[in-house]
């Protein structure tokens, strides 16, 4: 008896492990599946369609990029190219170009010389009155921004109270198009940060926009920032100037998106007024497409368009050119070996 007891306390300890193992839950079960490290060993077929989601992911945000979206133009859909409408078309090719096309031009000649035959006068002749030259002044450039307008059959939706002129107080707008200033013009003379610009152009600037108060910089001079920066503070502070208006996006955009603006105007210590520019797609595509030129440029001079951004120019080298080179770098190679 003695010795058969023995034999149940020595086996006893055995069984009640297993028992306890069989009881204990498997911590592998409550681990998520990939979080144990199988040994190193070859590529399996079940890892590569384990990370192919992953994968088709990233490929997918690299090639729908959404900040490349903001400069891309959308072509126009053909709608005429059927029996019933292409008629109608070439009769409006007709009535757009035969009859609409003059009437524009001649819309727009004729705000130029009522804008020049009145603003060169009260610009030279009221030097000493300067409050009613520069009220004269904005007057007749909102007066041409009108014309341009007319010119082109615009029809201009302005939603908000207009923009008053008082102090510390900035409107900052996104920026679809050069025709954007125009557009904000008619309704209040704005005064724009513009770059310095040669030629008629310059001329403009020196006569016309001066007397808005137009704060004008240099990209080529380095001093140039800290200048416009304190010039921008000092507009802002007089009561008498024009509405300061910054377009922060520093680029143009497609009017379906906004990139981030630049934190300058916003720095400034004044009230920022926003404004939104909308246009209607209807008959035209307002966006001022940069690429379009780029691509008329690469062609006519021969070049390769990539896709990046800095615009990495090259076109394929002439076989003289390559023989050049093959040359040049041969002779330096033996100059070098008889050197050693």
């Amino acid at each position: 008896m003695t010795r058969r007891s023995r034999q149940r306390r020595s086996r006893s300890p055995t069984m009640n492990s297993l028992e306890t193992d069989l009881e204990r839950p498997n911590i592998e079960d409550y681990l998520p599946s990939g979080s144990i490290q199988e040994p190193r060993g070859k590529l399996r077929l079940r890892d590569l369609l384990d990370i192919s989601p992953t994968l088709t992911e990233a490929a997918g945000a690299i090639v729908d990029d959404s900040f490349t979206r903001c400069f891309k133009s959308i072509p126009s859909e053909p709608w005429n190219w059927n029996v019933y409408l292409f008629p109608l078309w070439c009769l409006g090719v007709i009535v757009r170009y035969g009859f609409l096309f003059p009437l524009r031009v001649l819309v727009l000649t004729l705000g130029w010389i009522i804008f020049l035959s009145c603003y060169f006068p009260v610009h030279t002749l009221l030097k000493g009155h300067d409050k009613l030259r520069k009220k004269l002044e904005r007057g007749l450039v909102e007066l041409i921004c009108s014309f341009f307008v007319a010119s082109w059959t615009g029809v201009i939706k302005y939603h908000g109270p207009r923009p008053s002129m008082r102090p510390r107080q900035v409107f900052v707008a996104n920026h679809t198009s050069m025709i954007d200033f125009i557009v904000l013009e008619q309704m209040t003379a704005f005064a724009v940060i513009m770059q310095k610009h040669p030629g008629w152009v310059g001329l403009l600037q020196n006569t016309i926009l001066e007397s808005l108060g137009c704060i004008w910089f240099n990209r080529s001079e380095s001093k140039d920032r800290g200048i416009v920066a304190r010039k921008l503070r000092e507009h802002v502070e007089g009561a008498d100037n024009n509405p300061l208006l910054i377009f922060p996006e520093g680029t143009c955009v497609n009017n379906h998106y906004s990139v981030m603006f630049k934190k300058g105007a916003f720095e400034l210590g004044c009230t920022v007024c926003p404004i939104a520019v909308k246009y209607n797609k209807i008959f035209v595509d307002a966006f001022w497409n940069s690429k379009k030129v780029r691509d008329i440029i690469s062609v006519r001079a021969g070049l390769k368009k990539v896709p990046w951004d800095g615009y990495l120019k090259y076109s394929r080298p002439s076989p003289k050119h390559r023989e050049q080179k093959q040359e040049s770098f041969a002779d330096s190679v033996l100059r070098r070996l008889e050197e050693k």
